[in-house]
């Protein structure tokens, strides 16, 4: 097979693609410019402030290029900082087309020109061919400028290939003065293209006289191409007339902006060396003149500069003193018109200016002067908030004094006055500070940072204050400040005087030392109150300008070691100090003379290593009635400017011995007491120490049995534990020094308390006394324990036995127990012996016990109508038994235990068997049986005698003989004393039949001794016990019941002529079928006739239980009327 091959010819190249028109840029666009005229200052200033520093002349072109450096817009300055200020490049600028001119503030500154202050436009609307020039003439003589508006409607040419290009057109307009030929006096070029209506401003100053012709001509030929559009109109023109005012004493700034670099006004600020203001002139004794330094405004002056009343020529300066000194003396801005140079103390501003412009570290490796003032005061305020301000800068406190202002400055200086308890009144001297919890740790300090151009802050701390505090923050504005380090060192001022310059002094004194003593002064105070010594007082006598005798000496320490020195006022009120050479008794020898004999009555003052006098700076001087002046003043530190300035450490001041560590006290002791609070006995443990001299608190350490030590702080030498117990108490007690450091030791002290354990004492004093046949009053001492008077009990118990074997356990309590505090008790009048016991709020009775032994004599005659004995019956006690049961053994009854035979598992356990698992607490007998029946009737309601028969005895069960092992062992035969047993007899009674069936009864009541009313009487007796140990055993229980003999007088009665019976007023008890008999008992009735006769008699007939019949008769036995009285004597008195 053969190949084919195919092969071109060569094609023909693709077309290139078509042209595409050109478009140059639309760049002409309208242009607005702003002008503002900105109020910077009174004046004269000195300028601004880098021009003043590259030094340039004022009215130049390089001063204003210099002056656009410190001229800021919108923060940003006009010309860079690194610019060359007399040939600056455009690149320099930050804003382009920017016109600026100054003014000083100088009383004879001429006006700036082009400041507009009228306009009037005149429509012209003419369009300007070349050859044709347009011309407008101006006849207003006022006029100062003409602003001549020239509108481009298009300029641009179109090509055939249809491309826009820009194009350019000349004109120039032309100035004639009263026809006097034209001059051209602005020419320009328009270049650029514009499809849009395009206007330019041209501002014509008028030179010359009226009228004034103003010419405007094309250059450029006329288009005569439909494709060139190049055609302007004059549109209007403006007449301009200018402010003329020259502003006088006012620094102010034109400057012209071109609107299209901002978006609104812009904000200007500018950066200027202010107002001028007198400095020091040339000083005294040829001692120089204090010039300015230029680059920071520093007044310097040269050493062994005095000042001598005179003031220089006004200077730019940033010192406050001289600042503060023309506010108050200008009179266009200041105080002038009220304050001049003569009522001024022109040497404390000039002291104050050394002060503040003395040169110290910035904090940042180079030097500025203490105190500096930068500020704008743009406002009106108040004379005396606006001089403060200005000199608290400084650290100044204008005062007025003597017809003078004076300034008075903290500064580093010595006392210029002294004070102690001789030249102040007898209060004393008073002293008040703030918490320490209160004061600032931080201070945030805020400036004007002149870099940056806004506020800054400098914050300072205190790290000691921090940890102990933590942070807490003051703001602080700091006024004309624009220095970091001013900022920082103010910021440690505030510190420093927070947590060492806080404490007030307050004191009053006489008039010699209140009239002498300004605000500011530094004063020195000898308080013995608070250094712990007396060092002050008057100078009694005065031998030589050496030697001096001072008061009080044997009061006084006097030291002649560690640098003693004296300080005395002297004649002329100044203070001088000296040191002391020699002291013999109160006769002190100076080392080098006082400049003059010292007055008797003067003040004097010694300071040495060891304790130096206070220092204070003076507040207020007050003066209180003409006598007395009253001052104020606060804490002062000398050495405190080289540690806020240079960070030295302050050396210590000590001004008190009352800092240093004291003894612990000696002499501790303690003593526990019972004691009543809120009427209650408190066991407490009372310590006590001997005093130390020069403390006033102390801390009490304690502890109870090898626990936790409590720590309290008491200001007295003696301290109190309430609520102590039973153990061991250790006590320490250390002394605090004045700042509240403890003693390096303690005195210590171990103590074995008893709290409240101690039994009370026995009752004593006991005497009985019958009040009558029922009842007793028994009379005991009041009780010596406080827990038995505020809390405790009296017992009162009584036993039938008359033989004195009665005690507290075999006896019954007789009433309710009675409060600790009584001292006296009505008792039922019993036979027997009453026993007493003291009992303590914690249940503790007395060890012993009182007793008193009643033998009662036979009453008389009672008819006894029923003797009841339950333990004399056969078997004994029959009633109704409720946890309580006979015991055969020892013929009592007794509360039975509270277990259940079924439980018992091991019977050779079980020591008894009535008894197992615990005394009851609560068991009842109710009298009965067939012995005698359970009820007592009288038949009828009477008053009834009963008398108690009640014997018992309380006693351990458990402690039996047999079950105390070996007899050797056994070291109370007695056993143990039971007391938390007893036993009571109850009655109830009713006043129905008891056989009714439906008898109401009283509840049971205890049973004393006494008389009862009724019919019914039922009898019960309760055992109980507080302790499942302790049991009470009745051995003997009954009662006699007995019904007193009565007698009834019957008033005087007429018998009438037959028998009369007579009622009795009360029924009497004559016995009843089961009581005595019936009729056992009737009255006896006797009659007393009245009005009898020979023969007459009667008859006493029918005696009951009510009454009787009585028959008067004669001789003959016939019925007769007499009258008579009757006497019955019987027994009870019925209802």
């Amino acid at each position: 097979m053969s190949k084919k091959i195919i092969r071109g010819s060569g094609g023909k190249p693709s077309p290139p693609p078509p042209r595409q028109p050109t478009r140059t840029p639309d760049t002409l666009h309208s242009r607005q410019f702003a002008t503002f005229l900105d109020l910077i200052s009174e004046g004269e200033i000195e300028g601004f402030a880098s021009a003043s520093k590259e030094g340039r002349t004022k009215g130049t072109a390089a001063y204003n290029n210099a002056a656009l450096k410190d001229v800021f817009l919108n923060d940003t300055p006009v010309l860079r900082s690194t610019a060359n200020s007399a040939s600056p490049a455009n690149t320099d600028f930050n804003f382009q087309d920017v016109s600026f001119e100054p003014r000083f503030g100088t009383s004879n500154q001429t006006k700036i020109a082009g400041i507009e202050s009228s306009s009037s436009v005149t429509s012209v609307g003419v369009t300007v061919a070349q050859g044709s020039p347009v011309t407008r003439q101006i006849t207003n003589s006022n006029v100062d400028a003409v602003n001549v508006t020239i509108t481009v409607p298009q300029l641009q040419k179109a090509t055939t290939e249809g491309d826009l290009l820009g194009s350019t057109i000349q004109l120039k307009i032309s100035v004639q003065y009263n026809s006097g030929g034209f001059t051209d006096v602005i020419t320009d070029t328009i270049t650029g293209r514009t499809a849009d209506a395009y206007q330019r401003d041209y501002r014509v100053n008028l030179t010359g006289s009226f009228p004034v012709d103003i010419r405007v001509t094309r250059l450029t030929a006329d288009s005569t191409d439909a494709t060139l559009v190049d055609a302007f109109q004059w549109t209007s023109f403006g007449e301009i007339i200018d402010d003329a005012n020259t502003y006088p004493n006012s620094a102010y700034a034109s400057i012209r902006l071109d609107s299209m670099q901002f978006s609104s006004i812009p904000s200007r600020k500018f950066r200027i060396r202010g107002v001028k203001v007198r400095i020091p002139g040339a000083g005294a004794n040829s001692s120089g003149t204090p010039t300015v330094d230029s680059t920071t405004g520093r007044i310097v002056y040269p050493d062994g500069y005095i000042f001598n009343g005179v003031l220089g020529a006004a200077q730019w300066c940033s010192c406050p003193s001289m600042i503060l000194l023309d506010l108050l003396t200008n009179s266009r801005y200041g105080f002038g018109d009220h304050i001049t140079d003569s009522t001024l103390d022109l040497f404390s501003f000039v002291n104050a200016s050394k002060f503040a412009n003395t040169l110290v570290s910035n904090g940042l490796g180079g030097q500025e002067a203490r105190f500096s003032c930068n500020v704008n005061i743009q406002g009106s305020g108040e004379a005396f908030s606006l001089i403060n301000e200005l000199a608290g800068v400084m650290r100044c406190m204008p005062i007025w004094s003597a017809g003078s202002i004076t300034m008075t400055q903290d500064k580093p200086s010595t006392a210029s006055y002294l004070f102690n308890l001789s030249n102040i009144t007898s209060e004393g001297f008073n002293y008040s500070g703030s918490s320490l919890k209160q004061r600032h740790t931080v201070v945030a300090v805020s400036y004007f940072n002149m870099d940056s151009q806004e506020i800054d802050y400098e914050v300072v701390e205190d790290a000691n204050a921090i940890s102990k505090f933590g942070q807490i923050v003051k703001q602080v504005k700091a006024f004309a400040c624009t220095s970091r380090g001013q900022a920082a060192r103010l910021g440690k001022a505030i510190l420093f005087a927070e947590q060492n310059e806080s404490e007030v002094i307050n004191f009053t004194t006489s008039i010699d030392s209140g009239t002498v003593v300004r605000p500011g002064a530094i004063i020195s105070v000898a308080d013995p109150v608070r250094s712990g010594l007396r060092r002050g007082g008057k100078i009694a006598s005065v031998t030589s300008t050496t030697v001096i005798t001072v008061d009080d000496s044997a009061a006084t320490s006097l030291p002649t070691t560690n640098n003693p020195t004296i300080s005395v006022i002297m004649p002329d009120g100044t203070v001088e100090t000296k040191d002391i050479s020699s002291i013999s008794g109160a006769t002190i020898t100076v080392s080098s003379a006082f400049s003059q004999t010292p007055n008797v009555n003067s003040n004097w003052l010694i300071q040495d290593d060891t304790v130096n006098a206070q220092l204070f700076r003076v507040i207020t001087v007050e003066e209180q009635d003409g006598i007395n002046y009253a001052i104020t003043a606060l804490s002062y530190v000398n050495e405190k400017y080289a540690f806020i300035e240079d960070g030295a450490t302050l050396p210590t001041r000590t001004v008190s011995i009352l800092n240093e560590l004291k003894d612990p006290p000696s002499a501790l002791q303690a003593e526990e007491k019972l004691v009543v609070i809120n009427n209650q006995a408190v066991s407490k443990l009372i310590i006590s120490w001997q005093p130390v001299t020069g403390v006033t608190q102390y801390q009490v350490n304690y502890r109870f049995n090898n626990g936790n030590f409590v720590s309290t702080t008491v200001s007295s030498p003696d301290f109190e534990i309430f609520n102590t117990s039973i153990g061991t108490y250790d006590i320490q007690v250390f002394s605090y020094n004045t700042a509240l450091e403890l003693s390096a030791t303690s005195t210590d002290l171990t103590f074995e308390a008893v709290g409240k354990t101690a039994v009370p004492s026995d009752v004593s004093g006991l005497s009985a006394e019958p009040i009558n046949e029922k009842l007793v009053r028994l009379r005991w001492n009041l009780a010596t324990d406080l827990d038995v008077t505020h809390g405790g009990r009296v017992y009162v118990r009584h036993s039938p036995l008359t033989n004195g074997s009665g005690t507290f356990s075999n006896s019954t309590d007789l009433i309710e127990a009675l409060a600790g505090n009584t001292t006296t008790a009505e008792v039922p009048y019993l036979e027997g012996e009453y026993i007493l016991k003291f009992r303590d709020d914690g249940g503790r009775f007395s060890s012993g016990e009182a007793s008193v032994i009643l033998d009662l004599p036979d009453n008389l005659a009672p008819l006894v109508t029923q003797t009841r004995r339950e333990d004399q019956d056969s078997p004994k006690f029959q009633g109704t038994k409720t946890n309580v049961a006979f015991d055969a053994t020892t013929n009592t009854l007794n509360l039975i235990g509270g277990g259940n035979f079924d439980d018992i598992t091991d019977f050779d356990t079980v020591g008894s068997l009535d008894d197992f698992g615990g005394i009851v607490p609560l068991g009842t007998y109710d009298f009965g049986g067939t012995a005698g029946g359970d009820t007592l009737d009288l038949g009828a309601v009477f008053s009834l005698d009963l008398k108690r028969h009640f014997l018992t005895q309380a006693f351990y069960p458990s402690d039996l003989f047999d079950s105390r092992g070996l007899i050797d062992d056994v070291t109370d035969f007695d056993g143990a004393t039971a007391t938390e047993v007893n036993a009571e007899m109850l009655v109830r009674i009713t006043q129905d039949n008891p056989s009714s069936g439906s008898p109401t009864y009283t509840d049971f009541q205890t049973f004393a001794n006494g008389t009862y009313k009724g019919r019914g009487f039922q009898f019960r007796a309760k055992l109980t016990s507080n302790d499942v140990a302790q049991d009470i055993k009745v051995s003997e229980l009954g009662y006699t019941a007995s019904i007193q003999r009565r007698t009834e007088q019957g008033n005087l009665t007429a018998s009438g002529a037959s028998a009369k019976n007579i009622t009795f007023q009360h029924p009497f008890f004559v016995g009843t079928s089961s009581l005595l008999g019936a009729n056992s008992n009737l009255p006896s009735v006797g009659i007393n006739a009245q009005n009898m006769v020979s023969g007459d008699y009667f008859e006493v007939t029918n005696v009951s239980s009510t009454g009787f019949t009585v028959h008067f008769k004669n001789s003959s036995n016939a019925s007769i009327d007499r009258n008579f009285t009757y006497q019955a004597v019987g027994f009870g008195k019925g209802v």
